[in-house]
């Protein structure tokens, strides 16, 4: 269904639209009171977590990070569900890719018929951050995976799947971060002073939940960008020492071209009328070749 209507209690309602299903221009947004702004809002997908509290019609708009549970480019990344607040009515915009916060709100409610709306809403923003730590555990076992093989074998294929992990960590701390913020400026609006207690600890919940997936995405990232900083670091040392190894062959052939180019002229030689001459040339470029090898053997230990 478009749009589910569900009691808190006897006079309070939880409204949750659909908006997948109803078009952004259809007349059932404006029986609910939301205008083409707040559409807007509900439907940009690059929406910034935020929040708006219109003293005339009392109405307050969240805006919250949800994380999408379907990879986008091989990567999660994070969606906005919109919430908003007006009277005895609390109004919920999602779309497919957070739907499944709306289900776990209708099992909330199913357990807790009575909860009043401020509680209801404070409660749906702890579930969502909550659903976002089995994603991370998951990301998490990833990356130990891929740490495991990259370590026995540098590989183009884990790289780009531990760069694809590092992607989508940088959309979950900024989105963690952003939701954040938007809980410390809910405790801070005029409103706050009129929650109950039961209100005020379940907002306090939220937070300390916001701010704890905060704190493990951020150090999740440092730890794969130190992966990458130094797998890339392996990379240039390897490149290196390739580089290094193909100098010394080339230095080293170079003197069979010498010698071989010098006997190889048209003019007058030594041994030129001797049969067994290139048996004679043969040792004398072995012979160079293993003084140049032990010079720079010598020159490659000295300087490590």
């Amino acid at each position: 269904m478009a749009i589910t209507k569900e009691m808190l209690g006897d006079r309070l309602t939880w409204v949750a639209i659909d908006s997948d299903k109803i078009s952004q221009t259809s007349n059932l947004y404006a029986e609910y009171g939301i205008d083409e702004e707040l559409i807007s809002y509900a439907l940009d997908r690059n929406e910034r977590a935020h929040m708006e509290y219109d003293w005339q019609t009392e109405t307050m708009i969240i805006i919250y990070n949800v994380l999408n549970r379907t990879k986008e480019d091989n990567h999660y990344e994070t969606i906005p569900i919109t919430f908003v607040v007006r009277g005895d009515q609390l109004i919920t915009i999602f779309n497919s890719d957070n739907a499944y916060i709306v289900d776990l709100m209708r099992h909330y409610l199913q357990r807790r018929p009575d909860v009043s709306i401020y509680k209801f809403l404070f409660m749906s923003l702890f579930l969502i951050a909550e659903a976002y730590f089995p994603y991370l555990e998951e990301m998490d076992k990833s990356t130990s995976q891929l740490n495991r093989r990259l370590r026995q074998r540098t590989t183009k294929k884990d790289l780009l799947g531990l760069s694809d992990i590092e992607t989508g960590m940088v959309y979950l701390v900024s989105a963690s971060n952003q939701n954040v913020i938007l809980l410390e400026q809910l405790k801070g609006q005029a409103f706050y002073k009129q929650l109950n207690n039961i209100e005020k600890e379940q907002l306090e919940d939220s937070l300390i939940e916001a701010r704890q997936l905060s704190s493990m995405t951020q150090v999740n990232a440092q730890v794969l960008q130190q992966l990458s900083g130094s797998y890339n670091n392996i990379l240039n040392n390897n490149l290196n020492d390739n580089m290094t190894t193909l100098t010394i062959i080339s230095v080293v052939l170079a003197v069979f071209a010498v010698i071989t180019g010098f006997f190889g002229m048209n003019v007058p030689l030594p041994w030129i009328n001797d049969k067994h001459a290139w048996v004679t040339i043969i040792v004398i470029c072995i012979v160079l070749w293993l003084l140049i090898v032990a010079l720079l053997r010598y020159m490659i230990y000295r300087k490590s």
